[in-house]
């Protein structure tokens, strides 16, 4: 995989939370790292097929791996105006170069 490939732009987050003067907390983010990833969303491909222990997972991401930074699921992403909340993180091949992160789209309710 090569960088020609990775070209969706990407925040790494981590949740924060917060509560107001009410006791009520809301959720913020502090942004880890800001990459390029290469982006796939699921569609009814062999690989997707494999993939059916993730049902839930709607989308795929793979980054170059970043020093020094552990990405985990307790950490969320979010690519244009779209958040995802990690699933799994892996690496590919053990290699130690690339990174690939099973995600779910977090859908805003209304009401």
């Amino acid at each position: 995989m090569g960088f020609g490939k990775m070209t969706t732009p990407i925040r790494l987050m981590r949740p924060d939370y917060s509560a107001d003067s009410e006791g009520f907390k809301a959720e913020s983010g502090t942004q880890l790292a800001a990459v390029r990833a290469y982006h796939e969303e699921r569609h009814g491909s062999v690989r997707w097929v494999n993939l059916a222990a993730f049902s839930s997972a709607t989308d795929l991401f793979r980054l170059r791996v970043i020093p020094e930074l552990e990405v985990t699921p307790d950490c969320f992403l979010v690519c244009g105006e779209r958040k995802y909340k990690i699933l799994s993180v892996e690496d590919v091949k053990g290699r130690g170069m690339y990174l690939e992160i099973l995600a779910e789209r977090c859908e805003g309710v209304n009401g």
